[in-house]
């Protein structure tokens, strides 16, 4: 069987969903056919007066926010499971919070009304398939890609099963191992940071107080993330074998280790969720796009998860891909000529260069605090002391890390 589509998005996760979703939302997109196939679709979550949090949680942005609201994503999230934080505070591991060798963050400072939002994946995702520019404009196709082909005036996605799905542009999104990215040729850069991140949730002797805490440790940072019931969300960067271990132990001993490894600022620690752990890696790809063929989140550009940025480049990947498409449309460009290379090349020249300074400032942060040298721990220690003695700094700091600084998508730079 054979059908056919202005737009395919190879992958339903949360970055794919989203630009479907804004696509769909966007008056020039009125007229278009818009699909995602995806292999397994989300179920409902648990009712909101559920206390149960998933491990996967993500930081979202006030970008980001703001992408999901104009979907009508961000209105379907359950408030007590949307934890807002004022605060971020950074240390080095031989310095102390809000002493020497730290830096703070605060909404306060930046003009904001929080630094953003932690929030369950899988709540997020449900809310973008529930929205209603998801509900009632784009078609959801479950099934596996086994291949693409590529014409001059279209591209044909054959599943597993035999269906043919043409498009006259297909969006690969299906995460940082994409299948369609291989398919169409795109090679990739990167490495293996040879190191995992251990997740759990905990509760903590003292209130989290809104606050993000960061410290950085010799084997990497380790991340206390504030959720909404007063219970915390931990990312512990650090080696394979502690990441096993951290999975494997007994509670109590885990436990004591994150309460070290946080230098006790939160007092005594107890671990109040299930635990996992996954590897790292770096991955950005040569190419974002080929005649007919674009590539968005995570399947474009894989980042370390320390500074929380991976779902919001790929919510912002997604505004800026509609936001050049749109405007080709409004120019005149016919929708059957959307994948045309000289378009999309418009976006990735925007998008490639954007992400490349997100992934080596995130790159350089992880080697730079991860290394042991005496000398480079006296100079992080004093340019924390000197970035936090400075606003201009902060606020260019955190206007990346809001996803409102650099050349932002019009979309996040429009208070709505």
């Amino acid at each position: 069987m054979k059908t056919g589509f202005h737009i395919l998005v190879i992958g339903g996760g949360m970055v794919g969903a989203c630009f479907a979703a804004l696509a769909a939302s966007n008056r020039h997109f009125a007229d278009l056919r818009i699909a995602v196939l995806e292999a397994q679709p989300p179920t409902m979550p648990p009712p909101e007066s559920g206390d149960e949090v998933d491990l996967r949680v993500s930081a979202i942005s006030r970008a980001s926010e703001r992408v999901l609201r104009e979907i009508g994503a961000w209105q379907l999230l359950p408030g007590r499971h949307v934890s807002a934080y004022d605060d971020m505070i950074v240390w080095d591991a031989e310095g102390k919070p809000r002493g020497s060798g730290s830096i703070h963050f605060s909404a306060s400072e930046s003009g904001e009304p929080n630094l953003g939002y932690i929030v369950e994946n899988r709540r997020v995702l449900w809310s973008i398939y529930d929205s209603p520019a998801f509900r009632n404009r784009v078609t959801l196709l479950r099934g596996e890609l086994a291949g693409l082909e590529f014409e001059d005036d279209h591209a044909t996605a054959v599943l597993s099963d035999g269906r043919r799905i043409e498009a006259a542009l297909i969006v690969g999104s299906d995460g940082s191992s994409s299948l369609s990215r291989k398919l169409a040729g795109i090679e990739t850069t990167g490495w293996d940071y040879e190191q995992r991140a251990f997740v759990t949730h905990v509760r903590t002797q003292h209130p989290h107080e809104r606050t993000a805490w960061q410290r950085f440790l010799p084997d990497g940072p380790i991340a206390y993330l504030p959720l909404a019931d007063g219970r915390s969300s931990i990312v512990w960067t650090t080696t394979p074998e502690h990441a096993e271990r951290l999975v494997a132990d007994a509670p109590e001993q885990v436990a004591k280790e994150l309460t070290l490894a946080l230098d006790c600022t939160l007092g005594l620690v107890e671990l109040a969720g299930p635990r996992g752990q996954f590897p790292l890696r770096l991955t950005h790809a040569k190419d974002y796009c080929r005649e007919r063929f674009v590539l968005v989140g995570d399947a474009a550009h894989a980042i370390h998860p320390l500074a929380g940025q991976g779902v919001n480049l790929g919510f912002l990947d997604s505004a800026a891909l509609v936001e050049v498409l749109a405007e080709e449309l409004d120019a005149g460009l016919s929708p059957t000529a959307l994948g045309e290379r000289r378009v999309l090349r418009r976006y990735e020249r925007w998008r490639k260069s954007e992400n490349a300074v997100a992934l080596g400032l995130v790159d350089g942060l992880n080697k730079l605090f991860g290394s042991r040298a005496i000398t480079l721990g006296w100079a992080r220690r004093t340019g924390l002391n000197i970035m936090d003695g400075s606003m201009l700094a902060k606020r260019f700091l955190m206007g990346r890390a809001l996803g409102i600084g650099g050349d932002a998508p019009s979309l996040v730079r429009t208070h709505r």
